[in-house]
């Protein structure tokens, strides 16, 4: 893949900008964030209103350890598509990592009124009405998280987890049991169970 993207770097802009993006992607995803950022400058240069080049080189610049610039770029990214949902999910993680909740919750909300089956999405929408403290709501994402991932083990123990947090044992028992069935090696699922029990 990357010999064939090379071979597109010396034609007109567009298409130099659509291979250094792909490029830039795939050294991304082999952890290669030098030749991965090289790239993205690569494709942003080439076109500027490349939303997908202006994700990656948010990436890139994510990966080094600079969140607001990240946020800079998805935030262009989607001034030139709104509807780029790989910036927008990007921008609601960097602003989770910031602790800047209300818009990390505005940007999934956005996300989930795109994709409304989106498992990560759904979690993602879960994990933040945790940090807000709110489980109620937390535990209606994490249930319409499991309509459509029913067998995920990780998601069934969380469900627990906030059930036996708010005091109500049968349905963190149910919940544990799920996700025991599905990954029987938790040790945390286990000694929630065993507890259980005992008790």
């Amino acid at each position: 893949a990357l010999e064939t993207l090379k071979m597109f770097e010396k034609k007109d802009s567009r298409v130099k900008s659509a291979a250094a993006t792909n490029l830039s992607f795939l050294y991304y995803l082999g952890n290669e964030l030098e030749q991965a950022t090289n790239y993205a400058d690569l494709a942003v240069n080439s076109d500027r209103y490349n939303p997908a080049a202006l994700t990656n080189k948010g990436n890139t610049v994510f990966a080094n350890g600079d969140c607001e610039k990240a946020a800079e770029f998805y935030k262009e990214a989607l001034r030139n598509d709104s509807f780029c949902t790989e910036a927008l999910y990007n921008l609601g993680l960097t602003y989770k990592k910031l602790n800047r909740i209300d818009e990390a919750l505005d940007c999934f909300l956005k996300l989930h009124a795109i994709l409304p089956n989106s498992a990560q999405v759904l979690y993602q929408l879960a994990s933040i009405y945790q940090i807000m403290e709110d489980p109620n709501q937390a535990i209606e994402w994490l249930l319409q998280l499991i309509s459509v991932v029913p067998t995920d083990p990780h998601v069934l123990s969380k469900l627990g987890n906030l059930y036996d947090t708010e005091g109500d044992k049968s349905q963190a028992f149910h919940y544990y049991c799920e996700s025991y069935r599905y990954f029987p090696s938790n040790i945390e699922v286990i000694e929630w169970l065993g507890a259980y029990y005992i008790d």
